[in-house]
């Protein structure tokens, strides 16, 4: 059970940490913070574009303008990007962090396996010692070859 758990655990981290995976929810998070910003465009410009249209008037009043009664709200707009931009940047600085960490764990795996198999080497390179068995047959064959 403690194994099939280890296992489950263990696959899993390798699923999450997947370039892929990452790239994937990366993705989905700047997706979302782009349709706020094309919602901003749209509510903000778009619309009431489509509405100063038919009008006339153009006054400017305060942090928005306002055409034939259609209101220009580009405060949500600027607010939208900003947040795209920092979202972005923290994003980023957090993929960066867990590239490094997994770069770092993956050389520090391949410098275990080298060293493994140097010593698996150097293991097969030294001579063995002969067995208790081949001591005395070696033993029993010098006293029988000087009689």
């Amino acid at each position: 059970m403690a194994d099939e758990k280890k296992s489950f655990l263990q696959e899993f981290k390798e699923f999450a940490l997947k370039g892929n995976v990452m790239d994937m929810a990366v993705g989905v998070i700047i997706g979302g913070a782009f349709g706020n910003i094309v919602t901003a465009l749209t509510d903000s410009f778009i619309t009431p574009l489509i509405q100063a249209i038919t009008g006339s008037d153009s006054v400017e009043v305060g942090g928005e303008f306002v055409i034939n009664g259609a209101h220009f709200t580009y405060g949500a707009f600027i607010s939208a990007i900003i947040n795209f931009i920092i979202l972005a940047l923290i994003l980023f600085c957090m993929l960066r962090a867990i590239n490094k960490a997994t770069t770092a764990a993956e050389e520090a795996a391949k410098k275990l396996k080298k060293e493994e198999e140097k010593k698996a080497e150097e293991a097969a390179a030294a001579p063995a010692e002969p067995s208790k068995e081949e001591v005395l047959l070696t033993e029993i064959r010098d006293l029988l070859a000087k009689k």
